[in-house]
């Protein structure tokens, strides 16, 4: 696919500081039309400020962003009715009703009171809230009101939506839902701009990614072309009764040749560009007063080229976005 001829979304250049911090660096990406496109990375990498910039919620400090052939860098609001907007916290009114909540958005976006009550209804019998239209949003289930959030972004039908973190924080089967809901929209042809730290959710959603850290992105490519990055790859999983000091350094000593990780729980990962016979590496670690409970083959994932282009770990960006979460 031809990314810049038939791109719906550009950026060139975008940078945002706030006093001492660079929020966004220099970054330069495009979005085609009917694209669900990823932005990947940890708490604080720019995801947030990137979105307020193309949805005109901040101005950039230097750069040029242009949606739908509109120049958006003097006018940053010129292109707002062409995008439906959900970002990490909800913004809808708690002591209205869902169906009051989604009548009151397509009243901001002009709607006419038939057109934008039949589209609530609509929307509420979609997103399964229809028994739950007259009760309060304050009393909603926090899936629920993320579900609704989403809803009252796409009340105007727009062509462009942008969704912040549109699963952190909730339930299990909610998210599940939450995706499913993603991928209809995106399949009904909507763009989508995915802003999200969790790795399995920009793998299982996107068909681009960009993966930003510290402002700055170190890679976009599709899905495909990172996956086969990881092809001829090994990878065996132990679970130790302890953690062992200084494991990974020994190990990558004793078996040149082999990558090895500690991950949090007591847990190694091996990785290596041949086979891998764990009987040696049990020995190994045993003889330094580690039992190993689990010894498990693991499918390479986007977890892994993510690790080896940004030298975060997933569960680093996980920490980092709940510290997030709890300080707010």
């Amino acid at each position: 696919m031809d990314v810049v001829a038939k791109s719906i979304i550009r950026v060139k250049g975008l940078s945002k500081k706030f006093e001492e911090v660079q929020a966004v660096d220099s970054v330069d990406f495009s979005i085609c039309e009917g694209e669900l496109f990823g932005f990947l990375g940890p708490n604080g990498a720019g995801k947030t400020t990137t979105i307020n910039m193309l949805t005109g919620l901040a101005r950039p400090d230097k750069g040029s962003i242009r949606i739908q052939g509109i120049d958006c860098s003097a006018n940053p609001k010129a292109a707002q009715h062409l995008m439906g907007i959900v970002p990490d916290e909800s913004n809808l009114y708690p002591e209205l009703t869902g169906y009051e909540n989604l009548a009151f958005c397509g009243a901001l976006y002009g709607m006419k009171r038939q057109s934008r009550e039949s589209r609530a209804r609509q929307l509420l019998e979609q997103f399964g809230l229809a028994d739950a239209a007259n009760r309060k949003f304050a009393r909603y289930s926090k899936g629920m009101k993320r579900k609704l959030t989403i809803a009252a972004g796409i009340v105007h039908s727009p062509p462009i939506l942008f969704l912040d973190e549109p699963t952190t924080g909730i339930d299990v089967a909610s998210a599940r839902q939450i995706r499913q809901l993603i991928y209809d929209l995106n399949a009904g042809g909507t763009t989508i701009f995915l802003t999200t730290h969790y790795i399995e959710e920009a793998e299982r959603l996107c068909r681009r990614i960009a993966f930003i850290v510290s402002g700055k992105i170190v890679r976009t490519d599709t899905t495909d072309n990172l996956m086969r990055l990881t092809e001829g790859r090994h990878i065996v999983q132990f679970a130790l009764s302890k953690d062992i000091e200084g494991l990974a350094s020994a190990m990558e000593k004793e078996f040149p040749g082999i990558k090895c990780r500690e991950l949090i729980g007591a847990t190694v990962r091996i990785e290596s560009g041949k086979p891998i016979f764990i009987g040696p590496f049990v020995k190994f670690m045993e003889d330094r007063g580690a039992e190993v409970s689990e010894a498990r083959k693991i499918r390479p994932s986007l977890e892994d080229v993510f690790v080896e282009i940004t030298g975060i770990e997933a569960h680093a960006m996980k920490g980092e976005k709940e510290k997030g979460d709890n300080s707010k």
